[in-house]
Parts: structure tokens; sequence; C-alpha cells
């Protein structure tokens, strides 16, 4: 097996830290396996026994067991636990406590789980174990593939949702949650086959939608922290786990630039930009002068970081170290402007998300009082917002978007709001209609960052590190079609899979309501990291400098 880059210091840092988590993780298997295996004698043994009393017996034995919250684990409540609960988990870790062991073994489990999936993204990606063949395009076979995904949902997954509105507990379901995944689903696999087969007619469409996902950014986290107002250190860790965990390790196995996946740091900007647009002085955020203060703000801070020459590079220069990129195809071009060309498209689009936030009880107020009026009047008004969206997304289809990428990119941070605003209208004209949904795209929406990481790797290639993928992965050479059905399903299954164990993880390592134990584990996974990588950077640098 050949590998195309050499190992690095992250890499090896990943190596030696499963070591001894695979350990631990065997050990507890063991241990849980011994366990269940006492138990089932011991019930042999007693069968003769009266039920009653064998389940007082049991209840006496659960009794002893104390959930608590220590990385989401159960602690048994005997001395010797009460004893072993004064070390930390680390601790414990490392002196293969068995409570510790045996409560936390699924966790072990899906550590070992993840690491098997970026073992297997390496393999795909940095190895010549699998063969790589050319993107084609066809129009034919791209819409065909396409519109059969959307009449297999139609037929499968038709669902038509009865949820209350939060504000009025009435079934408005105006931009509901099943309503912006499937939005979030049909664009994704539009973007993701944009990718695989070169599709670059549609050069402007994906535009518009990377500008939805961050739309729905400034949309969906304005609404929660406006409505929850929980601004607390457990949410914005959970938020930046959410983020970021997936696209950390990916950088580390397969030494990448944090940029290479770049809708991960822009979601991640614009996140913090709502997060401390609302988070400074939240006390007053009943107030309406206060939130239009702060979006006016938030307007100002863009003009003057985008919009006049070099403050730009000053503010984000300190973390070239971070931001920047060098796509080895193009050496020549300056570290940061992969980052401000991408950040920059969708500057403004985040805070329009906001402010339909905040204008969405109202909006909602306006559609109760629409649909119990009468219903010429109520048809009328229909109709007319209906063909005003329609007029409005004509015009801006036949000026805007019909003009070529590099055109177009100089108009769209000050348009892309048009297009989304058409496809609301259009989506939401009825209760009807906006009550239904294509389950099976809103599954698929939940999985973007996933799906949108996982494809560098495990569906197309790039071979090298920092490299765009313009390669595709091939599992069956010399059959396209049969090699797009199967890298699809394992891609698409490991991508959900990646999803499950991200928020398993999250659990686990961030609890909700211990912000010390946060801290803990925070401080705790830095100095392990910063040791790894010191002990791999031995090992991986000091053998080279000797030969």
């Amino acid at each position: 097996m050949a590998i195309s880059s050499s190992v690095t210091p992250g890499l090896m840092s990943v190596v030696l830290g499963i070591v001894p988590v695979i350990v631990a993780w065997l050990y507890s298997e063991y241990l849980h396996y011994s366990k269940r295996s006492v138990s089932a004698k011991a019930v042999s043994r007693h069968s003769d026994v009266n039920l009653v009393e064998v389940a007082k017996d049991f209840v006496k034995e659960d009794d002893k067991a104390l959930l608590i919250e220590d990385g989401g684990g159960l602690q048994l409540a005997s001395p010797k636990a009460k004893l072993s609960s004064a070390h930390s988990p680390l601790i414990r870790f490392v002196l293969l406590d068995e409570s510790f062991l045996v409560d936390n073994r699924l966790t072990l489990r899906a550590i070992i789980e993840f690491t098997v999936l970026m073992g297997y993204f390496y393999i795909c990606d940095r190895t010549d174990v699998f063969s790589s063949s050319k993107k084609s395009y066809n129009r034919d076979l791209f819409l065909f593939l396409y519109f059969l995904l959307i009449i297999v949902s139609a037929i499968t997954s038709f669902t038509i949702h009865k949820d209350k509105s939060a504000f009025n507990g009435k079934s408005i379901m105006y931009l509901n949650r099943h309503q912006t995944e499937e939005w979030k689903g049909w664009m994704q696999v539009l973007f993701l086959m944009y990718h695989y087969f070169a599709a670059a007619e549609y050069y402007n469409a994906i535009r518009v939608f990377i500008a939805c996902y961050v739309w729905m950014t400034g949309f969906g986290n304005f609404s929660y922290y406006y409505i929850r107002k929980d601004f607390s250190l457990a949410r914005f860790a959970q938020m930046m786990w959410r983020l970021n965990f997936l696209v950390i390790f990916s950088c580390i196995v397969l030494n990448n630039s944090y940029m290479l996946y770049y809708i991960c740091p822009m979601h991640t900007l614009f996140t913090l930009m709502v997060y401390g647009a609302l988070g400074i002085m939240n006390k007053y955020n009943e107030n309406g002068s206060v939130i239009a203060a702060k979006i006016v703000a938030c307007f100002f801070v863009v003009v003057i970081v985008w919009e006049i020459p070099g403050v730009f590079e000053w503010i984000w220069s300190p973390f070239t170290f971070l931001m920047g990129y060098n796509d080895p195809a193009r050496p020549q071009i300056p570290l940061l402007h992969e980052w401000h060309f991408r950040s920059g498209l969708d500057r403004y689009i985040w805070i329009i998300g906001m402010l339909y936030a905040y204008y969405h009880p109202t909006v909602e107020s306006w559609m109760d009082k629409l649909e119990e009026a009468e219903m010429k009047f109520r048809v009328a008004i229909k109709t007319t917002v209906a063909l005003i969206a329609i007029t409005v997304g004509y015009f801006w289809f036949e000026y805007i978007y019909k003009l070529d990428k590099l055109t177009y990119n100089k108009y769209h941070p000050y348009t892309s709001w048009i297009p989304i605003t058409v496809y609301i209208c259009l989506r939401n004209i009825t209760q009807s209609f906006r009550g239904y949904s294509l389950t099976l795209l809103a599954w698929l929406g939940k999985v973007t960052l996933e799906t949108y990481i996982s494809q560098f790797h495990i569906w197309l290639r790039s071979g090298v590190p920092d490299g765009q993928p313009k390669l595709l992965l091939s599992l069956i050479p010399e059959y396209p079609l049969l090699n797009f059905m199967l890298t699809t399903s394992i891609y698409v299954a490991i991508s959900y899979r990646l999803f499950e164990l991200t928020n398993t993880l999250k659990t686990a390592f961030i609890p909700t309501k211990d912000d010390k134990r946060l801290v803990y584990n925070t401080i705790s996974a830095i100095i392990i990291c910063t040791c790894l990588y010191f002990f791999s950077f031995v090992l991986v640098k000091i053998p080279q400098k000797s030969v």
C-alpha cells in the first residue's frame, strides 16, 4: 500500500492517543461480558426461587446505583465507587477503574468507531488501496438522477405535519423545522452532485444555496437565543462542537487546512457574530430599539470589515495560521484570499436571517389573521403575494442569475436575499402547502455538515493535503454508474453515522449543567493534545533530521 503523503505529527498524535482508548475499551467490554455472565449464572442457579423475591433483590441492587453527570456515565454508589469517584475521570481512565470503564463503555466504543471512520477517510484519500476516476458531466444524467430522487422522496416520504406554532399555539407552521430541514436537504443534494459531476453551469445556483445555509445560520441562532435566552457556556460549547468536531479531526488526520472546508469556518464565524450580537446586553433584548441597534451595528461591522479595502487583511492577518489556505494548484494566491472571498460573498445574508427571525412572530400573526378572513379576501391576498414573488424572481433570474460567474459574484452579496425571500413566500403561500414536507430530504438535511466534509475524502478524492477534490473515488473501475451507486451508499451511511457519533461524544464530554466539569474537560483535552503532539513531533521529525 503506497501512501501519497508523509506521516504528520497530527496523524501520529491520533495513533498514539487511540492506543490506550482501545485497551480501555477492550477491557470494558470484557468486564461487561463477565458481569452479564455472572448475572446469567446467578439467575439460572436460583430459577426456582419465587419471582417476587428475585425482583426485590434486583431492586436492592438497582438502588445501589446513583446516576450522576460525569461524562454521561452511571456510577455505582458503593464504598469502592465513592472512593474512586474522588478521583477525576482522567485518573480513573488511566488507572483502568473498572466501574468507570463499564459505565463509559459505549463512549469508548463511539471513540473507537469514530477513529475507524477517520482511518477510512485516510485510506480512501491518501493511499492507493482504491483507484480514482475522472469527473464527467452529462446534463441529462444529472437532471435525471436529481428528479428521480425527488419523485422517490415524494412517493415514499410525503408527510403532513400538524405541529403547533411556538408563538400562538396554532397550526400556522410558517418556516417550521420540517420545512427548513427539507430545504437544506434538496439543496445539499444539488450541491453534492455539482461537485461529483463537475456541473459548472450551476455555479450561480450553488452560490445561492450557500447563501441559504448562511441565512439559516442567522435565522436559527437568532430564534434560539431570542426565545430561549440561553447564553450559557455549555450551550456555546455544544454549538462549537457541532460545527467543528468532525472538521478538526479531518484536518488533523489528513493534514488539511481549516479553510479547505470553508463552509465550517463561515458558519462558525457568523454563528459567533449572532451569539455576540444577542449575548451582549442580552437582558435588554426584549426592547425593540435595542434589537434594532444591534442589527444596525452588525451591518456597520460588516461594512467596515469587508467594504473598506485593507481592513479585512489587517484584522485577519494574525489568524493566518488558522484561516490561511494555499491551494497546491494555485500557490501564487495570497493565503487569506480564499477566506476573504468565501466570507465576503455571504457577509450580509446572516443579518437578513436575523431580521426574518425577529419578525417571524409578526408574520405568523398576520398569517393567522389571514386564515380567519373571508375566502375571497384570503385568495386575493395569497394570489397577489404569489404573483409579486414570481415576478421578482423572474427579473432576478433574467438580470442577475444569468450573469457570468465573475460578474454574478460582484452582485451576489447584495442580491442573494431576493431568491431566498421568493422561495419563502412561495413555499409558505398556503397553510396546507407549508405543512407538507418530504421527510427523506429532511433526513438528508440533518446531516449536511457531515455529507459536506465527507465528500472530500470518501466520495471524491484529492490525494494530497489541501488539494481540491478533482477526482472521484473508484471502488468499481470501468463501471461509473455502479461505482456511483456503491460509493454514494457508503458515503451517505458513513455521514449519518458520523452525525450520530458527533452527538454521542458531545453528550459525553460536554455536560449541560456543570460548568466546572466542562472547564475541567476542556483543560484536560488541551493538555492531552499538547503532550501527544509534542511526543508525535519528536517521533516524526527527529528521525527525518537524522536521515
